[in-house]
């Protein structure tokens, strides 16, 4: 692999795992937006969220600098998710309920934090309380949800907000479709998901790697 792939690489999986952002498309912006759109979608959003029991999707992540990588995000609550990116992208990030993980399988190093210090954890941490830190954001469109989730008193955790649309097959009537994540040094990502599938059957194995620094190690 080359220098510039594998600059690249690191970039990109670095941007997930520390940010777990996303920049708002041009129909979240925040513009002129409907006041009736606020009345009950806070908890809509909750609902929505707590009703995904598993979901897999395709994504799309696109970094600060506009380079973007395709994958498959497989989500099982509470707490667990994996990112495995496209072929040729040596990198992995995985969460297994407790402690999410960067794996990059080029140079054998394996980084580890608590899924609850990720902005991520107000998708994953069933302890945290989306309607306790969540707020409304505006959108340009009735059918665009935007929910900004921070803890003020934990500003370390980062602030993600997450987008949905109304649609009535999802869980909840809101379908998650990215999201817009921004972490304490204010790293911010892409995420685009895509074919979103709910109630798919996910084994727990799904959640673990292969450690590269020890092949037969699992994290537990």
């Amino acid at each position: 692999m080359s220098t510039l792939s594998s600059k690249k690489n690191k970039s990109i999986g670095a941007a997930l795992a520390l940010s777990l952002a996303a920049a708002l498309p041009a129909s979240a912006i925040l513009a002129p937006a409907p006041a009736q759109a606020a009345a009950g979608d806070l908890d809509k959003a909750v609902a929505a969220l707590r009703g995904i029991s598993t979901m897999k999707a395709d994504f799309v992540q696109t970094d600060r600098a506009g380079q973007s990588v395709r994958g498959v995000m497989t989500l099982k609550r509470p707490g667990k998710i994996r990112f495995e990116y496209e072929k040729g992208v040596p990198m992995l990030v995985v969460s297994n309920g407790k402690s999410m993980y960067m794996v990059d399988y080029e140079v054998n190093q394996v980084q580890r934090w608590p899924v609850s210090n990720s902005p991520l954890g107000a998708l994953l941490d069933p302890s945290r309380d989306v309607k306790k830190y969540g707020k409304l954001v505006p959108t340009s469109h009735p059918d665009v949800v935007s929910v900004e989730v921070r803890d003020t008193n934990r500003p370390e955790y980062g602030v993600i907000t997450l987008i949905f649309s109304r649609d009535a097959s999802a869980p909840g009537g809101l379908k998650l479709t990215h999201w817009v994540a921004l972490d304490s040094q204010n790293h911010r990502t892409t995420v685009r998901l895509s074919n979103q599938r709910y109630g798919v059957s996910v084994a727990d194995s799904a959640f673990t790697f292969r450690d590269p620094r020890q092949s037969s190690r699992r994290p537990g």
